[in-house]
């Protein structure tokens, strides 16, 4: 197959590292083919880049394949690259050998045209080959590297946390069980079920986030990060919400709330400004195809100094603006999208962190504030979406976290034993936050669906693939 030996088309195209006159070999799958008497053109795409390739047969007659190669199917090209002559493209391949591997016919649901959202995520197994899906695929894994890089970089050590759980971080109950029993045949002790006779002895979960756990390691490695699948049972058909996502969650040891906050906007520019430099060519695409103002979007925030203010502040700041929100406004409320982006994009025109929560409205785990009606936490607020990172300086007080957890209706405190025991030996002021990878995919490239960064996204009644 030569695909030891093969060019891939990045590396002609992108890199620019393949001298004219050079032989290629160029593996991929054909977007068009047109034929003519005289010559022929294939354009072929591999997958490393955005551009195809365009290979000139000349003579078509000496090919007799040709007429078995159609959109879709998967061909080995040989020539030498040579300066091309056609427009929007510097190199073109002269064409000396072509061989068939893998057919397609001309049921080949993805010719060259337009093709709806909902029709692909029906093919989500064939849409990676188109331009989109393609860009977003290759946008999703160069900023993975990006997130590993950032907090190797800094010193952070890279946690997994299980993704089977017996515990509800968020509080939230929207969970998937895990479970060997028999539905049909369940084990029932005193009319209730035994989960005793169950594989793990005890009810289990998807994890809904590695926070937790990620605190243990921090009191012991100082800083660390997760960065893995996370789980919502959630029966929500929204643009914005998945079953499956990718979390990151840093979290470190003698950390305040406002080293948080540094943290969170460091992080946030970086990872922005990696998708401008180093995926410039997928970012093009996103520019053009999918929403006109996203990289001015990016560098906006990248360059601004992002604003902070007090809950009590930024709701002061909406009472008084005159606005008739969908939502009304007053101390006390979980502060909806139309509020979040009302502070951003009309009020400061920048990122804006709000930090110090009504503690009623946000979890166990959040350090209580000295006036007993507020808590360290901060959500990190953008232009167009409103909250795209949540964090807090964590509870270190043994009593004061076992009295919040009672209070928002943890019966079976000694459940957590696990987790209260890094209060009781060495407790230390810590803090993290959370980032989904997914919702910050959607940002970055403009895509309006939640499902359509995900190479196979589950939601409510899809589990395809």
């Amino acid at each position: 197959m030569d695909y030891a030996t093969r060019t891939k088309i990045a590396t002609i195209l992108i890199d620019d590292r393949v001298p004219v006159d050079s032989p290629v070999t160029i593996l991929g799958w054909v977007r068009t083919v047109r034929t003519g008497k005289e010559v022929a053109f294939l354009e072929v795409n591999d997958g490393s880049c955005m551009k195809n390739v365009q290979g000139v047969v000349n003579q078509p007659e000496r090919f007799p394949i040709l007429d078995k190669i159609l959109t879709g199917a998967a061909i080995r090209m040989k020539g030498k690259l040579v300066a091309s002559a056609g427009k929007g493209q510097k190199y073109e391949v002269a064409v000396d050998g072509l061989d068939l591997v893998g057919e397609a016919d001309a049921t080949f649901p993805l010719q060259k045209k337009r093709h709806s959202m909902e029709f692909l995520r029906d093919i989500a197994h064939l849409r990676p080959r188109t331009n989109t899906f393609g860009a977003v695929n290759r946008l999703r894994s160069k900023l993975a590297f990006a997130i590993h890089k950032y907090y190797q970089e800094r010193g952070f050590f890279y946690i997994h946390t299980p993704i089977i759980s017996a515990s509800d971080c968020e509080g939230a109950g929207n969970l998937f069980r895990v479970t060997t029993v028999d539905l049909h045949h369940p084990p029932m002790k005193d009319g209730r079920l035994d989960w005793d006779a169950d594989f793990f002895g005890t009810e289990a979960y998807l994890t809904v986030s590695g926070q937790l756990e990620g605190e243990l390691l921090a009191t012991a490695l100082g800083d660390i990060y997760t960065f893995g699948p996370t789980f919502r049972a959630e029966n929500s058909n929204t643009a914005r919400h998945a079953a499956e996502f990718w979390m990151i969650e840093p979290e470190m040891a003698w950390a305040e709330l406002e080293d948080n906050m540094n943290l969170a906007e460091d992080f946030l520019k970086f990872l922005f400004r990696y998708a401008l430099d180093q995926c410039k060519d997928e970012m093009d695409f996103f520019s053009q195809w999918v929403d006109p103002g996203v990289r001015e979007t990016l560098e906006g925030i990248v360059q601004s100094k992002f604003e902070r203010l007090p809950y009590s502040e930024a709701i002061r700041i909406l009472e008084r603006s005159g606005e008739k929100f969908e939502y009304p406004v007053s101390w006390g409320i979980d502060m909806q999208s139309e509020h979040e982006r009302y502070l951003t994009e009309r009020t400061f025109k920048k990122p804006v962190i709000v930090y110090d929560y009504p503690e009623e409205i946000k979890a166990f785990y959040m350090r209580l504030n000295d006036d007993g009606k507020t808590v360290r936490a901060m959500d990190v607020l953008v232009p167009k979406v409103g909250e795209i990172i949540g964090g807090s300086q964590r509870e270190e007080r043994f009593d004061i976290l076992v009295d919040r957890m009672k209070k928002k209706g943890i019966e079976n405190v000694e459940a957590y034993s696990w987790y209260l025991d890094i209060r009781r030996y060495g407790s230390v002021p810590h803090a993290g936050f959370g980032l989904g990878f997914e919702r910050a995919l959607m940002y970055i490239s403009g895509m309006g669906n939640i499902r359509d960064v995900v190479p196979f996204p589950r939601v409510p009644r899809w589990a395809k693939f």
